[in-house]
């Protein structure tokens, strides 16, 4: 059962960092649920143990998550041989375009990395490829009736000279869920032009009905120029335990992309991470089901909330994620104007566009219980009346 977890007081970022006190927070994408049962129980299991030192992985952590996604997604074929566990999927992504680099050096190439995206995209893309002295091709998503789509041709006009194209699969922040169809478009476009692409999954299980998820490997089969980075740490909701996986099937590539992990010391799991990841993939599909369906019914409420009392605001199609992105352009305020004014009058915290390098939309985290989620929508309502627009 999805359990709500009062977080004041806890130390947690969304909740107790100093912008956040005394609001409501729909900002930082994490979850006010517990943790699935499942994985308290391993870890008051591992913390009965009562000895926390240095810990390996073991093959039953490799096999619970290669289990987990031959079973809930076709994915076939993940190993110890193919995968690499790491912190966090930051973490993962700058040891990638670190390891990227390392291929140009080999090269004799001292030009930067240069990176494409599709924006608005996850903003800590945006920091790993400044941090790793990358250049940044930026392409914008088409927006169209309420709906995200990659515009190919725009993309392939940009993707010529291109090293790696940086995937957010679902897409963080407009919740769109990429179809079989538009992965196999772009992994033959890539293909084509000598693109690596890095598919960031970490919102793999969050999608809502009828948008399954596609792994980026399973349309990519024909070739091993790409590697997928996933974590059960968002959809389960212990990312404060720092546990992802880099899924590569180039053996050059796995090399260097380990010794990437090594070089920047983001290689050793500690033993709560490992056990969680485990009891998740193996015990936790039910819970993740339920999940959704409690992300469902916040969506539903959202979208009653805004056509009866901010009819101003117009919500994008979301089909993954727990976020709700929202357009709020007809406001006639910026994005970071509209949230300053919001937490300052109302005491709600949401994210602003900008830092997604778009303007016009804010983000709204709907995983909260739905009486929260009720008052700072009703805050978001007076507020947005009060413009008189």
């Amino acid at each position: 059962m999805i359990e709500f977890a009062n977080r004041q007081g806890s130390d947690c970022y969304k909740w107790d960092s100093a912008e956040a006190q005394g609001t409501l927070p729909l900002w930082v994408a994490d979850m006010d649920f517990k943790a699935a049962p499942p994985i308290l129980r391993a870890l008051q299991k591992r913390l009965d143990h009562g000895v926390f030192g240095y810990n390996i992985v073991p093959d039953r952590y490799y096999e619970a998550v290669s289990n987990w996604f031959s079973r809930r997604h076709g994915w076939q074929g993940i190993g110890r041989r193919n995968s690499i566990p790491t912190i966090g999927v930051v973490p993962a992504l700058s040891a990638v375009l670190k390891a990227r680099t390392m291929a140009l050096r080999e090269k004799g190439d001292g030009r930067p990395l240069k990176v494409m995206t599709f924006t608005p995209a996850y903003n800590c893309f945006f920091s790993s490829i400044r941090n790793m002295e990358a250049e940044l091709t930026a392409c914008p998503l088409t927006e169209k009736d309420r709906h995200y789509e990659i515009d190919f041709e725009a993309c392939e006009r940009q993707i010529e000279g291109v090293d790696v194209l940086l995937l957010c699969n679902p897409h963080n922040p407009t919740g769109r869920v990429w179809t079989r169809d538009e992965l196999l478009l772009l992994a033959g476009m890539c293909d084509s032009y000598g693109t690596y692409v890095i598919s960031d999954e970490i919102h793999c299980e969050l999608t809502l009905p009828g948008h399954p998820y596609t792994p980026y490997a399973t349309v990519a089969d024909d070739s091993d120029w790409y590697c997928v980075l996933t974590s059960a740490s968002k959809a389960f909701n212990i990312a404060g335990l720092q546990c992802a996986n880099i899924f590569t099937a180039d053996r050059r590539e796995y090399e260097r992309i380990d010794r990437a992990i090594n070089i920047h010391e983001v290689c050793d799991l500690n033993p709560f991470d490992v056990e969680a990841t485990i009891a998740a993939y193996n015990e936790c599909g039910e819970w993740i089901d339920e999940l959704n369906g409690v992300i469902a019914q916040n969506r539903r409420l959202l979208e009653r909330m805004t056509a009866e009392q901010m009819p101003q605001l117009r919500l994008t199609d979301q089909e993954g994620t727990y976020l709700a992105w929202t357009d709020i352009r007809r406001t006639g305020i910026d994005a970071d104007t509209f949230c300053r004014r919001l937490a300052a009058e109302e005491k709600v915290l949401l994210n602003a566009s900008g830092m997604y390098s778009c303007e016009g939309f804010v983000r709204i985290n709907l995983a909260t219980s739905a009486e929260i989620l009720t008052e700072a929508l009703t805050r978001l309502a007076r507020f947005v009346q009060s413009l008189n627009i």
